[in-house]
């Protein structure tokens, strides 16, 4: 038996927009609810929520086949990328990505030997579901989804050479991150912003690769997806709740 398949990855060739969540509260039981609202896509924050490894185990688990999780490391750290993938993520976001090196290693650290330099310990893994699918170690790497996050001046100038990278599947945008390094902190959709952000997600997806951002301005959300924007997410737990309180003691 193989690994099982990464339907997520398989539909960012499709060409469709999947649309996605941020997971931020760092709650097993948010993370279940939201699985059930039909997002196609949730992500697990690592980076800034306040989630340690076994906080992403017991979301993996509660998000269960309901939708596909998507884990956002804290950075590029390898030995916590290997972790994350043995407790059962196949789609990785990695933050802060500033050169081809760097995404050269980052590569490296999702593969299996010889292709990369994952350690082996799936017959302890949540992954293999245990040591159960026979075939995980020679299926792996095929149904591992990268997803590399360029979000500051560095990054888009060393843009093109990381899209060169081979292994990478998709590159998220970070737009909140450019706007404060570009001067623009708090306003991501300032015109000089989304200028770079719009020039990045066509270069993206001119080099054959998945684009994708965040964004909770539905205007802007929309536009992306007019454009074709391959992974898209429209908001956060966090966002929905304190709009949807709010609305609702502004309403009584």
């Amino acid at each position: 038996m193989p690994s099982p398949v990464n339907t997520f990855k398989s539909r960012l060739k499709s060409g469709e927009t999947q649309i996605g969540l941020w997971v931020a509260l760092g709650d097993p039981s948010v993370a279940e609810l939201c699985a059930g609202t039909g997002f196609d896509w949730l992500v697990i924050d690592g980076e800034h929520g306040p989630n340690g490894l076994r906080d992403m185990l017991a979301q993996l688990r509660a998000i269960g086949g309901k939708t596909h999780p998507v884990v956002r490391t804290r950075d590029d750290n390898r030995a916590e990328i290997k972790q994350i993938l043995d407790i059962g993520a196949q789609t990785l976001l990695v933050p802060m990505i500033e050169s081809a090196d760097q995404a050269r290693e980052v590569v490296r650290s999702v593969l299996y030997p010889p292709a990369g330099v994952r350690g082996v310990g799936a017959a302890l893994a949540r992954a293999s579901e245990f040591g159960a699918i026979a075939d995980y170690l020679p299926t792996a790497n095929d149904e591992v989804c990268l997803l590399l996050q360029v979000e500051n001046r560095a990054g888009m100038a060393a843009l093109d050479d990381i899209l060169a990278v081979d292994g990478i599947d998709g590159v998220f945008v970070g737009p909140a991150d450019l706007a404060a390094d570009m001067g623009f902190a708090g306003h991501p959709g300032a015109p000089e912003v989304q200028a770079v952000v719009n020039d990045a997600l066509q270069r993206i997806r001119a080099a054959g690769r998945a684009a994708g951002i965040l964004t909770s301005d539905l205007d802007l959300a929309h536009g992306y997806a007019r454009d074709g924007i391959d992974f898209l997410a429209i908001g956060s737990d966090v966002g929905v709740l304190r709009s949807g309180l709010k609305a609702l003691r502004a309403a009584f």
